[in-house]
């Protein structure tokens, strides 16, 4: 089978080049010319560990090949995924699926033969049925069916996601498209993957339920720090003990500075959005993204307070922009409501992110970039972990007091043991967990 891939940006490009390590032909499609030439060229416009290598190894096999050329990829597929931008829509929060729509008038006229349309993107209920109005208003004579299959995909381990999932859910009406999807993902029968077929309505709210459940767990551990810290508790035993009852688990049990991303910020927005359109609201949903907009505000608080209650004249050293690490992805991440907080605040900032410095020069401006972890660090009255880097977790305590002006560290992702900390002579803070003979 050939597949096109329409939209070649995270989701678009991973999961093209992991169909065709899969043995598939598979066409990447952007609007993009820069970025196609780019792709052709081997340079690989996102920063996800193994790509570069997936890519240039399925290209070079002849199963992987990018293109501006839409008609021409879809004429010739069998299966044409949709796998565009779906960004917040501003005003209401609803998901903007005017690419969505876009790309199914173009794929409606370019249809040769039976196709099995797909929407790969992050979509709202209903979606799946205006796509296929439009291709049936744009080509009354097409032969085709619309399924929904959401991606599932982590940065920083989307390739892996892709190929060990947990499940793939394949939401189609017709016995004929699931045919068609349950041979694309044959390949994972030997490893016993679940597939599960559903409608197409429930497939585009899997994704979402899925996003809004995680972002909540996160909002709740957040919380539970907040209390910890209260009441002198430590949140990483209390994490421990509820992720060990089997009905919960132990991941997303980790506190921070809130989520952020590319997929919990805006699903948790289009949720809300849906189902008070449909009459149905989730007040849960809606009161995580209240409380996750708060938090990141509180943190940045929550370092002022560290040097002092008072920022003005101070720097700051921030270790970590992206919004997790092994990604280069600055897409709603908790720096960009920090740093500016900081700024305001009247302290000097002073920043290093290992891959992601090129995208947050686009997004934050005011601070200093620094070249590395020392020349951050270097004469700083705080230093702060935004993002858990491996290379920060390495950091020696006693490197991190010689290089400070103030022996102060305010860590947002408890990478540190705080005895350690207290040990070294540091003032320490973290999440939710008591410092020994410290209060905040």
């Amino acid at each position: 089978m050939r597949i096109a891939m329409i939209g070649s940006g995270y989701v678009g490009l991973v999961s093209g080049a992991c169909f065709a390590e899969f043995g598939f032909d598979v066409t990447c499609v952007d609007k993009d010319e820069a970025k196609i030439a780019r792709l052709e060229q081997g340079q690989i416009p996102i920063f996800e560990p193994g790509l570069d290598d997936l890519v240039t190894e399925n290209v070079k096999a002849g199963r992987l090949s990018f293109t501006t050329d839409l008609g021409a990829a879809v004429k010739a597929a069998d299966v044409v995924f949709i796998a565009v931008g779906t960004p917040s829509r501003r005003g209401d929060g609803h998901a903007d699926l005017s690419y969505v729509y876009a790309a199914a008038e173009e794929i409606a006229r370019a249809i040769d033969g039976y196709t099995v349309v797909v929407t790969k993107s992050t979509v709202p209920v209903g979606t799946g049925r205006e796509v296929s109005r439009i291709i049936a208003k744009t080509r009354p004579d097409a032969d085709f069916d619309v399924a929904s299959n959401p991606e599932f995909l982590r940065e920083g381990s989307a390739i892996g996601d892709f190929m060990r999932p947990d499940r793939v859910v394949i939401g189609a009406d017709s016995d004929r498209a699931r045919e068609v999807l349950g041979r694309l993902y044959r390949p994972l029968n030997l490893l016993e993957t679940p597939i599960v077929y559903t409608s197409r309505e429930t497939a585009e709210l899997i994704k979402y339920a899925t996003n809004a459940f995680l972002a909540t767990k996160i909002t709740f551990i957040n919380q539970m720090a907040d209390l910890c810290e209260a009441v002198g508790a430590d949140v990483t035993d209390v994490a421990r003990g509820m992720g060990l009852d089997g009905r919960i688990g132990r991941k997303f049990l980790h506190p921070g500075p809130g989520y952020g991303g590319s997929c919990f910020p805006k699903d948790t927005l289009a949720l809300v959005k849906t189902a008070r359109d449909a009459g149905a609201p989730v007040s849960i949903v809606e009161n995580v993204v209240v409380s996750n907009d708060a938090r990141k505000h509180a943190m940045a608080q929550k370092i002022i307070r560290a040097v002092g209650g008072d920022a003005r004249g101070k720097t700051i050293a921030v270790l970590g922009l992206t919004f997790k690490p092994n990604t280069d992805d600055m897409r709603e991440s908790p720096a960009l409501d920090i740093v500016p907080a900081l700024l305001a605040a009247g302290a000097k900032v002073r920043a290093y992110d290992p891959e992601g410095m090129n995208e947050a020069r686009k997004l934050l401006s005011g601070l200093d970039y620094a070249d590395g972890i020392e020349a951050a660090m270097a004469r700083a009255d705080c230093l702060v972990i935004l993002t858990e880097w491996n290379q920060f977790r390495a950091l020696d305590t006693d490197a991190i007091k010689s290089a400070l002006r103030a022996p102060v560290v305010v860590d947002l992702r408890n990478v540190f043991r705080p005895e350690d900390m207290t040990a070294a002579g540091i003032r320490y803070f973290s999440i939710g967990r008591p410092t020994p003979g410290q209060k905040e």
